[in-house]
């Protein structure tokens, strides 16, 4: 199994700011704003590379399953990367490798996995992930 909390493992990486918000009344970043991150940099990822149209694409993905394992705190103001990497591959749904590190650091601050099955935005029933999807998909297959 790949190390998870060094950066050379993802395929992936986006800058994110933390914000103001994201600090809990403890001064560090709260655990479900990680969430937010990991959906960011995996969404982004499917926008950038695989062309989904978040507004009208026909089929789309949720989110069936998520985790997250806290290593280091985040504040604000500091500036993150969440580098992305996919860990399993089917044909229906997609599970997503995910860290969040500290700028210009190599350890992950945080690591997790989110999955996603796709489905058709009508119906809401499974579908095959689309062949551009797919593709960007296999780019990121580590």
């Amino acid at each position: 199994m790949l190390e998870n909390r060094n950066k050379k493992n993802y395929f992936y990486t986006k800058t994110i700011q933390t914000r103001w918000m994201d600090n809990d009344v403890y001064g560090h970043v709260n655990n479900v704003t990680y969430y937010s991150y990991f959906d960011t940099v995996a969404n982004c990822y499917l926008i950038e590379q695989g062309g989904l149209d978040i507004h009208a694409a026909p089929i789309v993905g949720f989110v069936v399953a998520s985790n997250c394992d806290y290593h280091a705190p985040l504040a604000f103001p500091e500036q993150l990367e969440a580098c992305f990497r996919v860990n399993k591959l089917g044909t229906k749904s997609v599970e997503y490798g995910i860290a969040i590190f500290k700028e210009s650091h190599e350890q992950a601050c945080a690591t997790g996995t989110f999955t996603h099955v796709f489905v058709e935005r009508a119906s809401g029933k499974s579908t095959s992930i689309p062949a551009a999807l797919r593709e960007a998909l296999e780019r990121a297959l580590i």
